[in-house]
């Protein structure tokens, strides 16, 4: 008889050691990432460090949706590409290096823009999804997927030296409770015009990672109805209530 998929292999028990004997988590834990099936819109700089910690957690299926190529300008906040990566699709590099960090996960690429034509079924393919895109068009269509599917959605977003992330789940405020329907991405700035510190992508990519394995695992509170705010030139965090 074949094993079951669901348990953890002797080199699973080694590399995933340090979350089996923590408190809270255990085996139980590890066992909800390992069934889990997560999606990561966006593989820039919120989504590669997302990607890095839910691949070395042992998420058991990563989906990973970018259409874009990487760029030299990326590399020093995007940082799970390479320089020799430069003019490959994110999807596939980020692939790429989630395979070489755990093989025990299963890796999914797509190598396509996340549009009001294919979000829900694309959203339909998983349990849980993470937005770290940096335009609110993409932002709302997958809001609006994940809020129809009934799956929790963590948002980040960064700009300049700060950041934010919150979590949007059945039953809590939704998207436009933080985003109006007035805001428009010609009202936000971008990277390319105001640019951005490398370092804040890494900490509000690892928070939105955090609040993943906390919604799979059942551990602790997520931040679902609160925005939780960090400044980076001030290292400072602050909370508001949606």
């Amino acid at each position: 008889m074949p094993a079951d998929p669901r348990l953890l292999s002797s080199e699973e028990t080694r590399r995933y050691g340090r979350h089996l004997v923590l408190k809270g988590m255990g085996g139980a834990g590890q066992q909800a990432l390992k069934r889990a099936r997560v999606l990561v819109v966006g593989a820039g700089g919120l989504g590669s460090p997302v990607i890095a910690y839910l691949a070395g957690a042992g998420i058991g299926t990563l989906g990973i949706a970018d259409h874009d190529t990487v760029s030299l300008s990326n590399l020093h906040r995007q940082v799970i590409h390479t320089g020799a990566g430069v003019g490959i699709n994110k999807a596939q590099s980020a692939a790429a290096f989630a395979e070489a960090l755990n093989p025990h996960v299963q890796l999914v690429p797509h190598e396509a823009a996340v549009t009001a034509d294919n979000a829900e079924a694309l959203l339909a393919q998983y349990d849980l999804v993470l937005d770290g895109t940096d335009n609110l068009a993409t932002r709302r269509i997958t809001a609006a997927a994940a809020a129809k599917l009934g799956l929790p959605l963590v948002s980040g977003a960064v700009s300049m030296f700060a950041g934010q992330v919150t979590v949007f789940a059945p039953g809590g405020p939704g998207f436009a409770a933080l985003y109006p329907a007035a805001a428009d991405d010609a009202d936000l700035p971008s990277c390319e015009a105001t640019g951005i510190i490398g370092p804040l992508t890494g900490v509000i990519g690892t928070l939105m990672a955090m609040e993943a394995v906390k919604l799979i695992t059942g551990i602790g509170t997520p931040l679902v109805g609160r925005v939780l705010v960090y400044d980076g030139k001030d290292a400072r965090f602050s909370e508001f209530a949606l």
